[in-house]
């Protein structure tokens, strides 16, 4: 019995030792923290891309919409007929002709403005009439108006002596003053006449437009906006287009009217003081 009990004891006392073993291990294992799983490249770069790649696709998303719009511009160009193509072949031609004339009159009002004060620092220094003359430019309107004055004087004789030579060059310089006007105003009247069509113009095509918004419901028998917001788009477009040509030509042409209001101010005066000039000169000879 002592041996029995002492084997069972030892026994005993061996199971609870690896029981304390078993569980001290376990509880341990379970308060390891795991390691963190490796992630793969391929995934780590897909998610970094995926960010970048969003908007990307938003924006060709808008851009392809964009484009299959059928109520912008770029549609008007591509499903317009012939009739609306040639009414915005008139207005391009409108306002690039309008433009035209305005860039041409602002830098020809500027050089006769140089040349006026070339006209008023060199010619009524010089010593007579004809040395004047040659200290301006060739295209001076100046120098035409001071030659047509002596021009005058020259041609006093037959006929033309009967008339007083006080008045025989007034009427000579009068004549190159008016011709010198002339070719101030000339190309206003095509900012005038942009001006005054091109809303009708695009009224035109406004009506076309509304006239295609007719036909699309006739045809389909019911007045749906898909129908008719293409052509409705379509004349609004025209309809703005034309002001769009209108307004600078207007605007234009009243700012170079007062333009050449001045210029001519001066031109009138230097014409003034010739007359004087030569009159002064013919009683002194």
């Amino acid at each position: 019995m002592p041996i029995q009990f002492g084997s069972s004891l030892k026994s005993l006392l061996a199971a609870v030792i690896l029981a304390s073993v078993s569980m001290i291990g376990t509880s341990a294992l379970a308060q390891t923290p795991a390691a963190p799983a490796a992630v793969a490249p391929a995934a780590v770069e897909a998610a970094s891309a995926a960010p970048a790649a969003a908007p990307a696709a938003d924006a060709g998303k808008k851009a392809a919409e964009s484009a299959a719009s059928p109520y912008g511009f770029e549609a008007l160009l591509k499903d317009s007929d012939l009739v609306t193509k040639t009414v915005l072949a008139l207005l391009l031609i409108m306002s690039i002709s309008s433009w035209y004339v305005l860039i041409v009159k602002l830098l020809e009002q500027a050089k006769i403005g140089s040349q006026s004060k070339a006209a008023a620092q060199d010619f009524w220094s010089a010593g007579t009439i004809q040395q004047g003359c040659a200290k301006l430019a060739d295209n001076s309107p100046f120098r035409f108006i001071a030659e047509a004055g002596l021009e005058a004087t020259k041609k006093h004789e037959g006929l033309m002596g009967h008339v007083p030579l006080n008045d025989w060059v007034t009427m000579g310089i009068q004549r190159s003053v008016d011709r010198v006007a002339g070719n101030m105003q000339g190309g206003l009247s095509v900012l005038a006449t942009v001006g005054s069509i091109s809303p009708f113009v695009g009224l035109f095509g406004t009506v076309w437009g509304i006239m295609h918004a007719l036909t699309a419901i006739g045809i389909s028998g019911q007045a749906s906006i898909d129908k008719v917001a293409g052509p409705v788009g379509e004349a609004l477009l025209m309809t703005a287009i034309g002001l769009a040509v209108a307004v600078p030509a207007v605007l234009a042409y009243n700012w170079l009217v007062g333009r050449n209001k001045n210029v001519m101010a001066d031109v009138r005066a230097f014409g003034g003081d010739l007359h004087a000039v030569i009159l002064g000169s013919v009683k002194a000879g």
